[in-house]
């Protein structure tokens, strides 16, 4: 096969779901492209653009279009076309009617639909087969997230000259759980194509090593925590597989910068000043989607508004939703029960002109959400579940000043590595209440202690370090 296959250029590739721009078409037919928002766009970018030949490869967001190879930002991009079948089975179905509740705890019940299987199988090897054609002869190739977890597995049959990364920005799931998984072997067969297998949290990776004992009968060896000498490995017939723990990060010295760029401190005075300048600021930041916790926020908000404990006299919250998988029925549904549980505060505690809560279902640009990191006296991040939370972190990079207060889930990824933040429990909505009001109104020397020690831990592993780690580790794949 590797005979019968092209080599393109690129020394480097990245393989996503989606290009980092988005198509999108005018009112007068033409088209254009935007930069997509979203955080694995955000870690990525500063690598890439530290290479000579890097690539990406994904698709452009529309189905159905036919698309040219492009170059955005000095990236190359080489876009993988899908169907309106293709983008509703794969992508809206196994990948997030499947996958995406499977590996979040089953927050709701995952779908088992066997047509959706062989969407996402016959969608995985188109990404396969158009990176087999993008790499150059020894490439280095990483592979991103649970949409692609076949690719590994489907590029290395094809290319065996490359080298091949994945790491899965999701939790992965305990044992008992991906066991329900009905295509379980074909999943870990899958990503045992790449060479370095990376996760979030050591107990992703040994949960991974589990199953590749007890799925395929392999050796294996534990992983410890995300450096070269502590990696797993599953030892396969020709070769040996590692599996390690990458903790994913921002470009902090790059998001400082912004931060303290005269034009967006004055933003972040003009936000306070448009919201009636109220003694605090609550702030949440999130994709729209059930594991996210916004409506555990609101509740808890709702409560303290309630029982007299917040004056909504002198606090406000501000609420973005980004759009996310509209087309979903759920998601629908989910919208306007947020959208109601606002409304239920406004009405009961709102006055003429000043909103408690304001709400925006829309994304914003760069320098808006950094002014409102800003502005903010306390960042509420209460997952359910999430693999890392990278708003936890911009937030944490953008506050050199030292002010304001993280509120953070322990279920987040991200509560390994922050613990200078309030941790919660979000299945505790007394115990939030609570951690809410104790991150309002810190002792001044306490809370800036607080936000020295994160801002540290931020800035010291950065965007950049865990791409280095990553890419260390994947460069010796010969002992």
């Amino acid at each position: 096969m590797k005979d019968t296959v092209p080599h393109g250029t690129s020394d480097f590739v990245v393989v996503a779901n989606r290009l980092p721009v988005d198509m999108e078409t005018l009112d007068d037919g033409t088209t254009r492209w935007k930069r997509s928002p979203g955080g694995l766009v955000t870690a990525l970018e500063p690598i890439l653009h530290d290479r000579e030949r890097g690539s990406w490869v994904g698709w452009p967001g529309v189905p159905d279009a036919k698309v040219e190879p492009i170059v955005s930002g000095g990236i190359d991009l080489y876009p993988v076309e899908l169907s309106s079948d293709e983008v509703s089975r794969y992508y809206e179905g196994f990948s997030n009617a499947t996958l995406w509740p499977l590996y979040h705890d089953v927050l709701v019940a995952p779908v088992f639909d066997r047509d959706w299987w062989h969407s996402y199988l016959d969608v995985n090897r188109h990404f396969a087969e158009e990176t087999a054609r993008t790499a150059a002869e020894g490439a280095t190739v990483w592979v991103q997230d649970y949409q692609l977890q076949l690719v590994p597995r489907l590029l290395r049959e094809m290319r065996p000259d490359l080298t091949i990364g994945f790491f899965l920005h999701i939790p992965f799931p305990p044992v008992e759980l991906f066991m329900q998984l009905p295509w379980r072997k074909e999943f870990v067969e899958g990503l045992l194509g790449a060479d370095l297998i990376g996760f979030h949290l050591p107990g992703g990776a040994n949960n991974f090593l589990f199953l590749a004992r007890r799925l395929l009968g392999l050796d294996t060896t534990t992983a410890g925590v995300g450096v070269r000498s502590a990696l797993g490995r599953v030892t396969l017939d020709d070769r040996v597989v590692r599996v390690g723990a990458f903790p994913i990060s921002v470009d902090s010295r790059q998001l400082v910068e912004q931060a303290t760029d005269p034009a967006i401190v004055e933003r972040a005075a003009e936000i306070r000043r448009e919201l009636g300048n109220p003694r605090k600021i609550l702030l949440g930041v999130d994709r729209l989607d059930y594991t996210k916790g916004i409506d555990l926020r609101l509740s808890a908000l709702g409560e303290l508004l309630d029982e007299g404990r917040l004056d909504p006299s002198d606090t406000v919250m501000v609420q973005l939703a980004t759009p996310s998988r509209e087309r979903v029925e759920h998601y629908m549904k989910m919208r306007s029960s947020i959208e109601e549980q606002v409304s239920h505060i406004n009405g009961d505690h709102g006055q003429i002109g000043r909103p408690v809560v304001h709400y925006l279902y829309q994304p914003v640009d760069r320098s808006e959400l950094i002014a409102l990191f800003l502005a903010a006296d306390v960042m509420l991040v209460t997952p359910m579940r999430d693999g890392m939370n990278l708003v936890a972190k911009e937030y944490v990079a953008c506050r050199a000043d030292l002010g304001g207060a993280l509120v953070l889930s322990e279920f987040a990824g991200a509560a390994a590595e922050l613990r200078g933040a309030y941790l919660v429990n979000p299945h505790d909505l007394d115990g939030v209440k609570n951690t809410i009001m104790a991150a309002l109104d810190p002792e001044r020397e306490q809370g800036r202690r607080r936000m020295s020690r994160l801002h540290r831990q931020v800035l010291d592993h950065d965007v950049h370090r865990w791409a280095q780690s990553f890419l260390g580790a994947l460069s010796p794949v010969v002992d």
